[in-house]
C-alpha cells in the first residue's frame, strides 16, 4: 500500500473538482489547473475530499505521485505558491519591468529574463518573491533566477533561497617563506 496515495485530499471552501476523461480540472478562487490521471489509478469523491485507488500493485509508484500532483493544485487555486529568493553582494540588484525581470549581477551586461504567464514577480530591497498557483511553475522560475548568479562559497555572494544556508569556505592561507 502506498502510505501517501491512500490518504484523502481535503477540499477548502471554494474549491470544485471535475472529472473529464482522464484530466482532473480543479477550479477555485485564484484559478484553474488540471491534473491528468494515469491508467489504473481511479479518482473516488466525497462531500469536501477526494481519494485514489489503484487498480492493482503495478501503479504502485505513481500512486503517490498523483495524489501529491492534486494536493499541490488544490493549495495552489485555493492559497497560491510563493518562493523568495534574497541576492547577496555589494551592486547586485534587480528591478520588474512589465513582465521582465531586469537583474545587475555583475556581469559586463544586464540579465534580463521574462516572467512566465501566470506567475507574478516581486522585487522589494534584495528580495525577490515568485508567486503563482502551479508550484512546479513557481519552482522552476525560482532555480532559473538562482542560476543566473549561484551562491559562492567564499564570500556567499550571488542568489539564494530565503533561508539557504551556503557553506562558506576558508581562503588561501598565507604561507610564510623562507
Amino acid at each position: 500500500m502506498s502510505r501517501i496515495g491512500t490518504q484523502p485530499v481535503i477540499l477548502p471552501a471554494g474549491v470544485e473538482l471535475t472529472l473529464v476523461d482522464s484530466i482532473i480540472k480543479i477550479k477555485g478562487p485564484k484559478g484553474e489547473l488540471e491534473v491528468v490521471l494515469p491508467e489504473g489509478i481511479t479518482l473516488e469523491q466525497a462531500d469536501q475530499s477526494a481519494t485514489f485507488v489503484r487498480d492493482s500493485n503495478e501503479r504502485r509508484a505513481i500512486h503517490g505521485t498523483v495524489r501529491s500532483l492534486l494536493d499541490n493544485a488544490v493549495k495552489g487555486v485555493s492559497e497560491g505558491w510563493s518562493k523568495s529568493l534574497e541576492i547577496v553582494g555589494s551592486g547586485y540588484r534587480a528591478a520588474v519591468n512589465g513582465s521582465d525581470l531586469d537583474m545587475a549581477m555583475g556581469y559586463s551586461h544586464p540579465v534580463k529574463l521574462t516572467v512566465p504567464e501566470g506567475l507574478k514577480a516581486e522585487v522589494v530591497k534584495n528580495t525577490i518573491t515568485v508567486s503563482g498557483i502551479d508550484r512546479q511553475a513557481v519552482g522552476q522560475f525560482a532555480a532559473i533566477i538562482r542560476a543566473v548568479r549561484k551562491p559562492e562559497p567564499y564570500k556567499g555572494k550571488g542568489i539564494r533561497y530565503e533561508g539557504e544556508h551556503v557553506r562558506r569556505k576558508a581562503g588561501k592561507a598565507l604561507k610564510s617563506g623562507a
